[in-house]
């Protein structure tokens, strides 16, 4: 047996594609995309609106499945395995899973009825320890004052906090965060990106994948990023080879210079 053809036995790898695309009514989202995520890795997904990226996170998240290729997610191929067993293992926060929380649902039901994959309590039996991981990780959040408050009269910055404790209340061993900045004030904006980059820095946190179209919104922490452009990728690898002025320029199609500052991005047209 080739090494080409050897199984999938790397413990440390929680996604590996190959091959793979997406083709939607004659289009296709993805095409002959190869991408391996490993354990201790921390990355960011870039491009235009439909360059891809939420197809991308679809199948990370294990919420859809390739047309072409193979997608194989901790450890488990997609098409060989219950997605129901799967998806506890993965932390999603995503505006589509926002989208269906109900307004008067309290934060800390949002959060702690991850453990169930549900969104809107119903019947669900939780016991002590829920409660208190949940508390635990709205406080890490920021967000514990905010328990008892209906998930509607939350800000946006507030809510992304709520959702991202939600992501972690699994203890999973994947993080997928699909444009968690989007909509939030500059302050909120950077509130976020500094927690962001704390949950970057922690050697025991699960392997992340980040989804945005702004660099400026890259937090300090990713090791490896993904361009990505009408579902190919224009690069990907380790951040510093990645992130460079020809590479943003084509992926957007704009003579764009990228500069760096402290480990933050910044890009204008040339």
């Amino acid at each position: 047996m080739t090494a080409a053809q050897a199984p999938v036995t790397d413990a440390d790898t929680v996604i590996r594609m190959a091959g793979v695309g997406v083709r939607r009514s004659g289009a296709d989202l993805l095409a002959d995309l190869d991408w391996t995520v490993e354990l201790d890795e921390r990355w960011v997904v870039l491009g235009p609106n439909g360059a891809g990226k939420t197809t991308l996170l679809r199948l990370a998240a294990a919420e859809m499945h390739p047309t072409t290729g193979s997608v194989e997610l901790l450890g488990e191929r997609l098409g060989r395995v219950d997605v129901f067993e799967l998806r506890p293992r993965i932390g999603l926060a995503s505006p589509s899973l926002a989208g269906r929380v109900p307004g008067d649902e309290t934060a800390h039901d949002v959060v702690r009825s991850a453990g169930y994959g549900v969104v809107g309590t119903w019947r669900e039996r939780y016991d002590p320890e829920d409660d208190r991981r949940a508390s635990v990780l709205m406080d890490m959040m920021g967000v514990l004052r905010l328990a008892r408050r209906p998930y509607a009269t939350l800000s946006t910055g507030e809510r992304q906090r709520v959702l991202l404790a939600r992501a972690l209340m699994t203890d999973p061993e994947m993080l997928l965060l699909d444009e968690p900045a989007a909509g939030l004030d500059l302050g909120a904006r950077e509130d976020l990106i500094a927690l962001l980059s704390e949950l970057a820095a922690d050697a025991e946190g699960p392997a992340t994948v980040m989804v945005t179209h702004h660099v400026e919104e890259i937090p300090p922490g990713c090791s490896h990023a993904m361009l990505l452009r009408d579902g190919r990728v224009v690069a990907q690898g380790l951040l510093d080879d990645v992130m460079t002025s020809e590479n943003l320029s084509a992926t957007f199609d704009q003579p764009l210079e990228l500069t760096s500052r402290r480990r933050r991005f910044t890009a204008f047209r040339r």
